[in-house]
């Protein structure tokens, strides 16, 4: 027999805060809570990974494609930088040790590789990210052209 937990998510998130609220704790699911839980940190990890896939496609396309530069570029750009930033300073400060991960690092990497042959149609940008992080990170970095010779 299916649980609430199963069956209507949010239902079943509205009765865990009732519980916790009104001190029932023996009613609690801790098992989904703690798995819940450990999903907001998912979530927000995922964020900061797809937010720098984003920024770092658009430096590679700022970079190899200048003839192409414009104020929407640079918009995402600033967006993005903004909300790295926001993310790190207010929301989650821990996820700063994610840049420490060398593995999250390389797939943060693939992805704005990805990202940028898709929309580009190029396949020229290196395999390995060519900036420093506090640079990618910086409001003042945009990459300089680059020249095929």
């Amino acid at each position: 027999m299916p649980t609430l937990y199963e069956e209507d998510i949010v239902a079943w998130a509205n009765e865990q805060a009732k519980f916790i609220r009104s001190g029932q704790f023996n009613l609690l699911d801790r098992e989904h809570l703690a798995d819940e839980i450990e999903d907001v940190g998912k979530s927000e990890r995922r964020e900061l990974g797809s937010r720098m896939a984003v920024l770092m496609a658009h430096l590679l396309k700022w970079q190899f494609q200048p003839a192409r530069r414009g104020a929407s570029w640079r918009r995402t750009i600033e967006l993005q930088r903004g909300e790295i930033d926001y993310i790190l300073k207010k929301e989650a400060p821990s996820l700063k040790t994610k840049f420490d991960d060398p593995v999250w690092m390389r797939l943060v990497w693939k992805k704005a590789l990805a990202h940028a042959v898709s929309d580009t149609g190029l396949d020229i940008f290196p395999t390995v990210c060519p900036w420093h992080l506090e640079d990618v990170l910086s409001d003042t970095f945009y990459p300089e052209g680059h020249s095929s010779s």
